[in-house]
Formats: C-alpha cells, structure tokens, sequence
C-alpha cells in the first residue's frame, strides 16, 4: 500500500528550515532505510509545503514519521495529513491493474 504524507509548510519555510534540515535530512533517512519511505521532497516555485511517499501496510508509520519529525516539532509545518493512495500504473504500482485494462 502507499501513503501520501502531505505537509503545509509555513510562508518562510525555505529560511527557517536550514537550521533542521541535517536533522530532518536524517529523520528521512532512516524512515528509507526502514523500507517506509519511498520519495520525498518540497513543493517548488513556490515553496510551500512537501509531499512525501511511504510504502507501508498501514498508515502508522507516515504518522510516527510526521509527529517526529524535526520539521512538525519545530513549527516549520503548520498542518500535515496522511492519504491512502490507490497506484495503480507503474513498476511500483502497490495494486496493479491486469494488462487488459491498461
């Protein structure tokens, strides 16, 4: 299954993120290394929120990631919420749609 863990970020988010980000930075890391987190990264142009890809059984472990990441902790996202999401193209299509229907 993917999740879509979706943060909106604050108006000066690209200025107060720096002193975070090698911590946030590691916090992703790790979530990848588990296996969870798939993609991740900031809405450009403009910069103001980020959408990050977990490919779990559950939606539990885009929440632990969220209510621990130095990002939520320190304000710099004023709100975050995490979707279920149906792939269905891809290689990595969580439930794959048979070739006849595609």
């Amino acid at each position: 299954m993917h999740f879509l863990l979706i943060y909106d970020a604050v108006p000066d988010y690209a200025e107060r993120r720096k002193p975070f980000r090698a911590a946030h930075l590691a916090h992703a890391r790790a979530a990848v290394a588990r296996g969870e987190l798939v993609l991740g990264g900031a809405f450009a142009n403009p910069i103001d929120g980020a959408v990050l890809l977990f490919r779990c059984d559950s939606a539990a472990p885009a929440e632990a990631f969220a209510k621990s990441d130095p990002y939520v902790i320190n304000g710099l996202v004023m709100n975050w919420r995490v979707r279920e999401w149906t792939t269905v193209i891809g290689a990595d299509a969580a439930c794959p749609l048979p070739a006849e229907l595609t």
